[in-house]
């Protein structure tokens, strides 16, 4: 057992598999209490059995930690009340809640149904805030605490996953989002896009040119939840963690902008907008137009 969570209670969703589960051992192994969390889903978030974050219980105890499982859906608000609440009446505390549950429901936008989208959506975003809502609460009273979302690349855009994309982009607003209205009571929250071999990675439509495996992802997600972390003001922050390389993410900002003398017109903005403010390129677009352009060519793509 490790030190570098000693006395700190951890609350993981989605700990059953995967990174979920990788978190969860890591920080069992460096002296954490756990909360397991996972309703026990397939990837599209059918047939819930409280089997996996039991299992998960089991491995930690038998390595000499504590640990308690709860099943409850953190899609709901009871279900992320419970999580935190969990942590509380066993251990009397929460010093961080990372948020790695998640499901997918693939589909072309044009295809798209309700039933594929509220539940990928509700899972991946309402299960952050629900967690991070009854998590910050404690911690504020406490004036310590870390949240953890979980981001993807495809924040950036999806070919054929709409749904996720826009929830992975609604984490990383919400993590930015709880990093400004947490941090007088010395909360920090970061997201982090992972890139390792899971269940769900497998049912990326694109090729990964780097991947690593869950346990690189925990070993950052370790970091984050420490002392060392608050103490050095990490916050805010969006990470990628793909085997050997760990990357952060730019922050949002105006690139150009371009103003009118008097009143803005269609026409106006049409002549002027191309040459000065302009477009800032979607690399992902270029990328698929590469391929689109291969593909035609009966060919690979320059690189």
């Amino acid at each position: 057992m490790g030190n570098f969570l000693a006395g700190k209670v951890i609350a993981v969703t989605g700990a059953g598999r995967g990174i979920g589960r990788a978190v969860a051992l890591a920080a069992a192994a460096e002296g954490a209490k756990v909360v397991v969390n996972d309703h026990g889903v397939a990837v599209d978030g059918a047939s819930p059995t409280s089997e996996v974050a039991e299992a998960v219980v089991k491995e930690i105890e038998a390595a000499g930690g504590a640990a308690v499982a709860v099943a409850d859906d953190i899609s709901t608000m009871a279900g992320g009340q419970r999580v935190v609440d969990t942590a509380v009446q066993s251990y009397g505390r929460i010093d961080g809640a990372v948020c790695v549950a998640g499901i997918l429901r693939e589909r072309m936008l044009f295809n798209m149904t309700e039933e594929e989208w509220d539940p990928v959506v509700a899972t991946h975003l309402k299960g952050t805030f629900t967690v991070f809502r009854a998590a910050s609460a404690v911690m504020r009273a406490q004036r310590s605490g870390t949240l953890v979302g979980f981001t993807s690349g495809n924040h950036q855009g999806s070919v054929s996953q709409a749904n996720y994309s826009a929830a992975k982009g609604g984490v990383i607003s919400l993590v930015r989002s709880a990093a400004l209205g947490l941090h007088k009571y010395g909360v920090t929250a970061n997201a982090v896009a992972p890139v390792a071999r899971t269940r769900m990675s497998a049912n990326v439509p694109t090729e990964l040119a780097e991947i690593g495996e869950p346990e690189d992802v925990a070993a950052l997600v370790v970091y984050l939840l420490s002392e060392r972390a608050a103490a050095q003001g990490v916050t805010g922050q969006v990470y990628t963690v793909a085997g050997p390389k760990i990357a952060v993410w730019a922050q949002p900002r105006e690139i150009r902008s371009v103003y009118a003398e008097g009143t803005w017109t269609p026409e106006r903005i049409a002549e002027v907008l191309p040459g000065s403010v302009g477009v800032d390129p979607m690399r992902m677009l270029s990328e698929l137009r590469a391929m689109e352009e291969a593909a035609r060519r009966g060919g690979r793509p320059n690189t």
